[in-house]
């Protein structure tokens, strides 16, 4: 017999559930809406054949990198977020010729991020909010996110993202070339849990006030197997237990207003990575802290990091750089016919000829010292 007490009413409208009568449970829920499952959306929006090769290919070259087995640096650079596919494809079609001349040094990898997180609220991403007016069309998003890594993919360029939500790696993952886990959430247990199943290798970085205790931390963590709640590709709640993941490293952002790619700063993360360890690969992020949030800095702080690889530096394996087609940063406006083209909604990032500009110049002070450290 029913409970007369409870009583959750399925809705007319298929897949949405009204549990509003409930007495002690979902009492803050409006409705859960039914999303297409991983497996059907590949199965939409396939990765085979010479597109699976690319993309497989792709990861092996970071991977070799970390096991220093391949001499070259990779610079993931990119839109600090992706808003718009076209402005996105543009700036791909000039990475890729930029990424062919450059080659034989840097491998550059494009930022295709689509998740942001925010500190109190703000544009979620593409994939929460694709018209960016707070519908919140999520499996549109995610429709639109795959076929552009696909388009992405084809066109050989490696792909990077942040890991943010835990449940979007099962529908995306797969086209991804390199993750990063952001600062605020390289101290969260999910986030170390779910980066030791993902298929890519993954760069954590430090937290927010600039500390390295916890991303030393994570990188003990996610090495490890762990069990926990997630969704299999049929979309099941499951427990996952996942292998562990033997490819990740450090990301050095800075923190506090205080930059950590100097020279002594490096030299302290490798110490800790080296008494924790763990590996001592790290990255470092030219933009957030480090340019303290001028993105107009960038360039000097590559420049840098640049200088310490050509006076012996053996720890150094990559660089991230916000970029996209045109300067700056914008406000999302409430008529979107004005956003200005190749523009970020998020942080500021240099233009294009900026980005030309300074990968050259990294490319010929690096291309006879690389093969040879």
């Amino acid at each position: 017999m029913a409970n007369p007490l409870y009583n959750a009413r399925l809705s007319q409208k298929t897949g949405y559930i009204d549990m509003t009568t409930g007495l002690t449970e979902n009492l803050n829920i409006g409705e859960y809406q039914t999303l297409i499952t991983p497996d059907e959306l590949k199965e939409r929006l396939p990765l085979f054949g010479e597109t699976r090769e690319i993309l497989e290919n792709n990861r092996q070259i970071i991977r070799d990198i970390l096991d220093r087995k391949d001499h070259r640096i990779f610079i993931v650079i990119g839109p600090c977020s992706i808003h718009d596919v076209d402005a996105a494809l543009d700036y791909a079609e000039r990475l890729r010729k930029l990424a062919d001349e450059v080659s034989d040094t840097l491998v550059l990898v494009m930022r295709v991020y689509f998740e942001k997180p925010r500190t109190s609220t703000g544009w979620k991403g593409l994939i929460n909010d694709p018209h960016m007016n707070d519908s919140f069309h999520i499996e549109e998003g995610l429709h639109m996110g795959r076929r552009l890594l696909l388009k992405l993919s084809a066109m050989g360029l490696p792909t990077s993202t942040e890991a943010l939500d835990p449940i979007s790696p099962q529908y995306l993952h797969d086209i991804i070339t390199w993750s990063a886990i952001g600062a605020r959430t390289t101290e969260s247990q999910t986030h170390r849990e779910m980066s030791s199943g993902l298929s890519s290798p993954v760069g954590f970085k430090n937290g927010t006030d600039g500390g390295l205790d916890v991303v030393i931390n994570a990188m003990k963590a996610v090495s490890s197997p762990h069990r926990f709640l997630g969704i299999d590709p049929k979309g099941k709640v499951s427990v996952v237990h996942t292998k562990g993941n033997p490819y990740a490293h450090v990301v050095l952002r800075g923190g506090n207003d205080l930059q950590n790619y100097d020279v002594d700063s490096v030299a302290q993360c490798e110490a800790l990575c080296e008494k924790a360890g763990v590996s001592s690969n790290i990255m470092i992020d030219c933009s957030h802290a480090n340019s303290n949030k001028d993105h107009n800095r960038q360039p000097d702080v590559l420049k840098d990091v640049v200088q310490q690889i050509v006076d012996g530096n053996k720890s150094i394996i990559g660089l991230m750089i916000e970029s996209n087609i045109n300067a700056g940063r914008q406000d999302i406006p409430a008529d979107l016919s004005e956003l200005k083209y190749g523009v970020s909604v998020t942080d500021a990032c240099i233009d294009w000829e900026t980005t030309e500009s300074c990968i050259r110049e990294a490319h010929e002070k690096l291309k006879d010292v690389l093969p040879t450290r």
